[in-house]
């Protein structure tokens, strides 16, 4: 008991140290080294491209699900039609 306790605690105290070293700490500790301070250059703009690579990889695997997900969809409502003219035609021959 008194070492769950124990272990709790010093959770705590890491968990408030660094709460007080994140908010007391100036921004430019948070900035990256090679980025802070730089304007334009080209490690900034290989940046934006890497991002801009990645928001188009995952909005196409994004749109290729919505796609298949459309023609299953569309497909199904086919099939559905095929059956009820199946069973239709079943009906007036009866």
């Amino acid at each position: 008991m008194k070492k769950t306790k124990s272990i709790r605690l010093v959770v705590m105290r890491v968990l408030l140290m660094a709460a007080v070293m994140v908010i007391g700490s100036s921004s430019n500790a948070l900035a990256c080294p090679v980025c802070f301070g730089a304007h334009e250059t080209s490690i900034i703009d290989g940046t934006r491209l890497g991002i801009m690579a990645l928001l188009g990889v995952t909005l196409t695997v994004q749109g290729g699900f919505v796609g298949f997900f459309l023609y299953l969809r569309r497909r199904a409502k086919h099939i559905a039609d095929v059956e009820l003219d199946t069973e239709w035609s079943e009906l007036q021959k009866s």
